[in-house]
């Protein structure tokens, strides 16, 4: 890897996204809540939303990697078989 330190950036970001995913859709279910007088309805529906976001987004953020580890398991298991 040419730049180690943008790796660590990346991964540091990961938990401002999460934060703000959660955050952001669980006030805007909130806000919404107010404007219909619908209780805690909306919350609890950005809540979840948020929720769901965040995971979908930290894969995405994360896969590269994953990719990258299983690229170097198999070539390990390629040089063991031989």
């Amino acid at each position: 890897m040419r730049y180690p330190w943008l790796a660590t950036l990346q991964l540091t970001g990961m938990g401002f996204y999460i934060a703000c995913a959660i955050v952001l859709c669980t006030l805007g279910g909130r806000w919404l809540d107010g404007k219909l007088n619908t209780g805690t309805t909306w919350t609890i529906i950005g809540l979840v939303l948020g929720i769901i976001v965040a995971v979908f987004g930290t894969y995405r953020m994360l896969k590269p990697y994953i990719d990258s580890a299983r690229k170097i398991d198999d070539n390990k298991k390629d040089k063991d078989n031989q």
